[in-house]
């Protein structure tokens, strides 16, 4: 493990791995870098490109200073960005890929952008959370109901079978690896205030992502995904977007997919 210092003096946890270009991975919710997909996506990168693989603050081995701001996200960000020689390839997942789609509408210097799955939610198609989704987040996690943030996370906020919840919670492993980051929740859904209320996205908002951007989402994924996916790539200048079965993330990632998929984009034959 290492770790560099962010703005605000946090310490953010990192792994290195690999040779090649620099490549930070920016994990979703409930994800931190010894997330069992996290390490298995990073080792298959590392055989093309030097891979930075983080704790987002709060998680794993990273610190963590309230209160509790965009802003300082994005700083980690630019840390390890700066940590890998300044400039770096960036892949973010599901509320990763905001996270990095915003650092890089701030400037942060990414020189490709890979946005897997962003969850916005555009239209009425697909799964929409209650409109206080992320007052109540903030509720039960201020009241410490950490079992009860995961749950309405999962079913009110992803869209997930409350099935699925249950199955998870007597899945010792799983289950207590959620639980260390519940705390985490409220950030990832302040990442995604004002993007889950079924409204287009603002077509100006992000002009200034101008990098090569690659958006991937799964033929397999819900419709509102693939939805969220589709509109990002109409408003971003420098845009693709990737639709492949394999490239789903809310069940088991295919590493394997995304792994070739990723190197192709960042090495410049997509």
């Amino acid at each position: 493990m290492k770790s560099v210092i962010s703005k605000d003096g946090t310490k953010i946890a990192y792994d290195k791995v690999g040779q090649g270009p620099a490549l930070v991975l920016v994990a979703g919710a409930f994800s931190y870098r010894k997330y069992p997909g996290q390490v298995k996506l990073a080792n298959l990168l590392s055989k093309q490109f030097t891979v930075y693989n983080y704790d987002r603050r709060g998680r794993g081995d990273s610190g963590d200073t309230q209160e509790y701001a965009i802003a300082r996200e994005m700083e980690d960000l630019q840390a390890i960005i700066e940590e890998a020689g300044g400039s770096a390839y960036v892949w973010g997942l599901s509320s990763g890929a905001v996270l990095a789609l915003q650092a890089a509408a701030k400037g942060a210097n990414i020189k490709k952008l890979a946005l897997h799955e962003p969850p916005f939610v555009v239209d009425d198609t697909g799964h929409k959370p209650p409109k206080n989704f992320i007052k109540h987040v903030n509720q039960l996690m201020a009241e410490n109901r950490r079992a009860e943030t995961i749950t309405y996370f999962m079913t009110k906020g992803m869209g997930a079978p409350s099935f699925v919840v249950s199955m998870m919670r007597i899945m010792p492993g799983v289950w207590s690896n959620l639980m260390a980051v519940a705390h985490t929740l409220p950030y990832d859904a302040a990442l995604m205030d004002g993007y889950m209320d079924g409204n287009p996205l603002p077509a100006k908002l992000w002009s200034k992502v101008t990098m090569p951007t690659l958006v991937l989402e799964g033929t397999e994924s819900p419709v509102g995904l693939r939805d969220g996916a589709q509109a990002l790539v109409k408003v971003l200048p420098n845009a693709q977007l990737l639709s492949k079965k394999g490239l789903g993330h809310t069940k088991k990632l295919n590493t394997k997919i995304i792994s070739a998929e990723l190197a192709a984009f960042f090495m410049g034959n997509l």
